[in-house]
């Protein structure tokens, strides 16, 4: 039996034994998770000054995925992370002047093994493309964000995904936690067919041709 009929009957499995598209759909949306954002700051700040350095990831953030599918009939928004990230960034005089984010793509996981599966085998090829990248490669002022007036930036860089790389921009936040650690949180739109990967559409669900990667870094000195 071929890989893709296994996984199939692996998920109509799981649909019939909850009792049908419409409890599963429910099930599922209940499941996702909301999108990135920046947990309460307390009105902690920074200056460009106190800012200026090399900031590493801390355990506390995670990466994923966000995508929507039609199951018979049922939308259903399904999201997968993993906590397998490792952020570093630069800051000097105000400017985000570099930074990167580097996933483990093979970790990231949903309530679902059968879609795990699919996604790590099938689609991404996880054991050719273990991770994804994104590198920031246009400097970016953060001192509003930094001083808690704005927090909303826009990172200009590029995306390592299933081998191919490309321009994208994230639409995130950013902000100073109690602690004083930097905390971004985004995403970037993706189109799958863009890095080579094929949306599944296994008759019975059918993914969109589109989705997000998600992520959410706390960063430290």
């Amino acid at each position: 039996m071929k890989r893709r009929t296994k996984v199939l009957l692996g998920i109509a499995a799981g649909v019939v034994v909850v009792g049908g598209p419409i409890v599963y759909a429910n099930l599922v949306n209940n499941a996702a998770d909301a999108a990135p954002s920046l947990a309460p700051t307390g009105g902690a700040t920074l200056s460009a000054t106190e800012a200026n350095g090399t900031w590493t990831s801390t355990s506390a953030g995670f990466a994923g995925y966000r995508v929507h599918e039609v199951l018979r009939g049922q939308d259903v928004t399904v999201t997968g992370r993993t906590k397998d990230v490792d952020a570093r960034a630069t800051v000097a005089d105000g400017s985000l002047t570099a930074a990167t984010v580097t996933v483990q793509v093979a970790s990231i996981s949903t309530p679902e093994s059968a879609r795990d599966d699919y996604f790590r085998g099938t689609a991404m090829q996880t054991d050719r493309f273990p991770t994804a990248t994104f590198r920031v490669t246009t400097p970016v002022d953060v001192r509003a964000a930094l001083a808690g007036t704005d927090s909303d930036v826009a990172l200009r860089g590029e995306l390592t995904l299933h081998g191919v790389t490309k321009a994208v921009t994230a639409d995130a936040q950013l902000g100073v936690d109690r602690d004083g650690h930097v905390q971004v949180a985004g995403s970037v739109p993706i189109t799958f067919a863009d890095y080579g990967v094929q949306a599944p559409d296994l008759g019975f669900v059918r993914v969109d041709d589109h989705g997000a990667v998600e992520f959410s870094v706390e960063l430290a000195r």
